[in-house]
């Protein structure tokens, strides 16, 4: 096995969760695909990213709506690495995404925690070594 192709992530509805990640992360659409029980087969990656992607997967009943924004227990789940966070920073702050915290500078490289327009608590990082 290379690597994990998807990993899924509930969201509260398709639209709302593709202009976020697409608009405000920047990320790119890879396929929206409508499938026959009314749901979307919608993925989406970090633009230059070829392994992992995020399958957004529409919260259906109330129990999967209830964990849409707390997946992970309200711990940080989700690490988007880049090559230059000062760049990534000033333009997400300026796409509107809330940061949670002012970027830090750690032993493992540069970062701050931002939540997503669920809640979801993400790590913007550069690793260290590709400062």
């Amino acid at each position: 096995m290379a690597h994990l192709g998807l990993v899924a992530l509930l969201v509260g509805e398709y639209d709302e969760a593709i202009d976020f990640y697409v608009g405000s992360l920047g990320f790119e659409l890879v396929e929206d695909t409508p499938r026959p029980d009314g749901s979307r087969w919608v993925v989406v990656r970090p633009s230059g990213a070829r392994e992992t992607a995020l399958l957004l997967a529409r919260a259906t009943g109330p129990e999967q709506r209830a964990r849409v924004g707390d997946q992970t227990g309200g711990r940080v789940g989700l690490f988007l690495h880049t090559e230059d966070f000062a760049r990534d920073h000033a333009r997400m702050v300026a796409a509107g995404v809330r940061f949670l915290e002012e970027p830090r500078h750690e032993p493992y490289g540069s970062v701050a925690v931002f939540a997503d327009l669920y809640g979801n608590r993400w790590d913007l990082l550069q690793p260290r070594g590709t400062e």
